[in-house]
Order: structure tokens, then C-alpha cells, then sequence
């Protein structure tokens, strides 16, 4: 690549920002999409995928797929792939809880994960990362825990299969396997990696760059799918 076009990439990326944290177009513009499916490796979900779900489960796709609220997506087709083989998966989502309640912002991915629980039959693990919160924002480590168990009782009231959900928050679960495999991630991954991903910077607390091997190792730990799928 010449320099004029990394001057270009550079210019199309400032444009507009979209992480864990903002997500914002220059000079108050639209975000465009296309170029989002680009960065981050995407497919769209087209109308051939759409009709397969509905062809394999049987329900018609969500409303949030119908009207593209949902419009991309990364191996959905291997987990179509899997389903149609009869193989196991499962769902795994969460939040942050830094508030007293969920908005409908925060709702909207948990309605989603709802239906794809209903019409797959599978189990669901959801993760409330209290300690996450506590480094980023101005929290106690008492206030957190009390949030997170505020929001807990939102995301219970979605109506998820109780028989196939396991909700819990790391306060009061971080320990045994957890520890070990977050240790294990930490040893694969470099300071670099970490500022590439995240932007952290020397004022930046060290737990703030520790913690994206928390929330990794916590999901793919074994007592986690154990206690759902058993």
C-alpha cells in the first residue's frame, strides 16, 4: 500500500468511531455500515441466510432481523452448519452494570438472544461483569455487586428458559478453572496487542489492561457450561 492510500485509510477511519466505548461520525454524519462490515470482518445477513433460519426452525426471523437492526453477522452459517448436524452450542451474552435499570438500548440485544434461545433450544450463560465496571467507572466495589444484581432482575424478566440460562456476576464467581485460564490468556497476549484493541494510555489503571482476559477466560470455562448443560 502507498502512502497516499494509508493517508486515505487513515482519513476514511477518523471519519467515524466505533468501539466498546463511542460510537460517533465526523461533523455529526451518518456511520456507514458498509465500511463497519469491512473493519471488523463481518457478512451481512442477507435474504438466503434469513430464509434458512426460518426454513430450519420452523419461526419466522425476528423482527429485528426482518428490519435490519441485525444486519451482520460472523459464522452464523456455521452455526446453522452445526444445528442442522444436530451438534451442541451454546449462547453466551452480557452487561455491564452501571446503572439502576436497562434501557431499551440495553434490551434490545437481550430480546434477541431470547428469541434465538427459543427457537434453537439451547443453553444460554450471561455474564454481569461487575469488577469491569467497577475499574471503568467511579464505583464501589459494593455499589457494582448491587447493580449488577438491580440489572440481573431486568434481564430476568425477558423471559428466558430458567431449565437453560445460567446468570452470574464475576464478584462473586471469579475463582478455581476461572483463575487458571485467565492466567493462561495473560500469558498469550502482549501489552501492544492489548493498546492496539483498547487505545489505553499511561494514565490508564493496570486492571483496566488486565481485565480483557478476564471477561475472555470467564466464558469458555468449563464449570460454566457444566452447570447449564447437566
Amino acid at each position: 500500500m502507498g502512502e497516499e492510500e494509508q493517508e486515505q485509510e487513515q482519513e476514511q477511519e477518523l471519519e467515524q468511531v466505533v468501539n466498546p466505548w463511542e460510537v460517533s461520525a465526523k461533523d455529526g454524519g451518518k456511520i456507514d455500515y458498509d465500511k463497519l462490515i469491512d473493519k471488523f470482518g463481518c457478512q451481512r445477513l442477507d435474504e438466503p441466510l434469513i430464509d434458512r433460519v426460518h426454513r430450519l426452525t420452523g419461526r419466522p426471523p425476528h423482527v429485528f432481523v426482518r428490519r435490519g437492526v441485525f444486519f451482520a453477522h460472523r459464522d452464523f452459517n456455521e452455526i446453522l452448519d452445526a444445528y442442522e448436524k444436530g451438534k451442541k452450542f451454546y449462547l453466551y451474552t452480557g452487561r455491564g452494570p452501571s446503572s439502576e435499570s436497562l434501557h431499551l438500548g440495553h434490551l434490545i440485544p437481550f430480546l434477541f438472544t431470547k428469541y434465538l434461545q427459543e427457537v434453537f433450544k439451547v443453553p444460554l450463560v450471561i455474564q454481569l461483569t461487575d469488577d469491569e465496571k467497577c475499574m471503568w467507572k467511579d464505583l464501589s466495589v459494593e455499589e457494582a455487586k448491587r447493580l449488577a444484581r438491580e440489572n440481573a432482575r431486568d434481564i430476568i424478566a425477558c423471559g428466558f428458559d430458567v431449565t437453560r440460562t445460567f446468570i452470574f456476576q464475576d464478584f462473586e464467581y471469579v475463582g478455581g478453572s476461572f483463575y487458571n485460564n485467565m492466567m493462561k490468556v495473560q500469558k498469550c497476549v502482549t501489552y501492544n496487542k492489548v493498546v492496539g484493541i483498547f487505545g489505553f494510555s499511561g494514565e490508564d489503571h493496570i486492571g483496566k489492561v488486565s481485565f480483557p482476559a478476564v471477561q475472555v477466560s470467564l466464558f469458555c470455562s468449563e464449570p460454566t457450561l457444566i452447570n447449564v448443560c447437566t
